[in-house]
């Protein structure tokens, strides 16, 4: 099972995380949506395309724009669509 935890709280856990440039990419049903933020960040990669952003929340303290997805990936990246990854201090762990 892999895990990400930020400020003591898990936010997502799966036995079917896609690793992609050494990021976890967790499936969307696999995250607790209470903790997360739709932002109006994004950011473009050449061959995943244009990446969503959301802000976690966890009692009270924001991480902004921590996790990040592709709503709409590239051809090449089609198998992470909507798939969350992490950043900013969230801690991934395997095992």
């Amino acid at each position: 099972m892999t895990t990400a935890i930020w400020n003591g709280q898990q936010l997502a856990a799966s036995d079917a995380t896609i690793v992609v440039e050494g990021n976890h990419y967790f499936p969307p049903d696999s995250i607790d949506r209470q903790f997360f933020e739709p932002t109006g960040t994004h950011s473009t990669c050449s061959w995943k395309g244009e990446a969503s952003y959301y802000t976690v929340t966890v009692e009270g303290t924001r991480n902004v724009d921590a996790a990040w997805y592709y709503p709409e990936p590239l051809a090449e990246a089609e198998n992470i669509k909507d798939y969350v990854a992490f950043w900013r201090g969230v801690e991934v762990r395997e095992g």
